[in-house]
């Protein structure tokens, strides 16, 4: 198995570097159209989990510079969840304010509204300990959307149902879904890399690591796919310089991710709809 020796990078698009012309090989890009990080535009109108996903935005209350970063819907009671990379919504050692989520965006436009966040949950690791490559495995985040008059399941469709793997599982035809910013990329349109995933570490709960996709600025938070579940989130990738370019992906897997969704959905059905 892999063992994360080299440097990550964490995806924040406020840092966004020049990348080089191939970062993917072109043998390893499984990706019909791939481009040089095995990423193609996700073809409209956007259908089933696409329709799920979208833009999550923040900002950052020292810096004031705003964060862009994918987002999912899962499934839940209270129908107004929505999952996402930890770093998306606490970085730096605080959290992050005006966090607000986006479905189906596409061009600039919120296609099913704009939901701003109640509540965000991290797991306690994230926000309690300096970062290193061992706090990967806990880099998943859950944000609470306003329910308004109706939950956000009632505009976008059912959320994904998670997908809880092992240390050590593979998944082959993971499907990666983002917002990649920077060079090649406009932020506004929603991509897609299909990549076989593999472990990544040898201890703790572990986490996936695909080589058929490198993750761009902006791609944080977005889902991996499998099938009509959701296995993970994009976590980090090698830095872009790499031309071996991977991309770190989180698993729903373990208790921590189980118990952070139970309380989660528990606090949203207190809320009043």
């Amino acid at each position: 198995m892999l063992r994360l020796v080299l440097s990550l990078v964490l995806l924040d698009p406020t840092a966004v570097a020049e990348v080089s012309q191939r970062n993917v090989p072109v043998p390893r890009v499984l990706t019909p159209d791939g481009d040089r990080l095995g990423y193609a535009p996700v073809p409209r109108p956007y259908t089933g989990a696409r329709r799920l996903t979208g833009v999550l935005l923040g900002r950052d209350p020292v810096t004031r510079t705003n964060v862009l970063c994918g987002g999912t819907v899962i499934g839940s009671r209270s129908r107004s969840l929505v999952v996402t990379a930890a770093h998306c919504l606490h970085q730096h050692g605080r959290s992050l304010q005006q966090v607000t989520f986006l479905p189906g965006y596409d061009l600039g436009q919120p296609k099913l509204g704009v939901w701003p966040a109640v509540r965000v949950w991290v797991p306690a690791k994230w926000r309690t300990e300096p970062y290193s490559p061992s706090l990967l495995p806990y880099d998943v985040g859950l944000v609470g959307v306003a329910r308004r008059e109706r939950p956000l399941e009632a505009v976008t469709g059912k959320g994904l149902r998670p997908m809880p793997t092992t240390r050590g599982t593979k998944l082959r035809g993971l499907e990666l879904l983002g917002y990649p910013a920077g060079k090649g990329y406009p932020g506004t349109k929603m991509y897609r890399c299909v990549g076989d995933a593999s472990e990544g570490l040898s201890e703790g709960p572990g986490l996936m690591i695909t080589h058929n996709c490198h993750a761009a600025a902006g791609g944080s938070g977005g889902p991996a796919l499998y099938g009509d579940a959701l296995a993970g989130v994009v976590s980090s990738s090698s830095p872009m310089s790499d031309t071996q370019g991977y991309t770190v992906l989180t698993r729903l897997g373990g208790s921590v991710f189980g118990r952070m969704l139970a309380r989660a959905d528990k606090e949203m059905l207190k809320l009043p709809g």
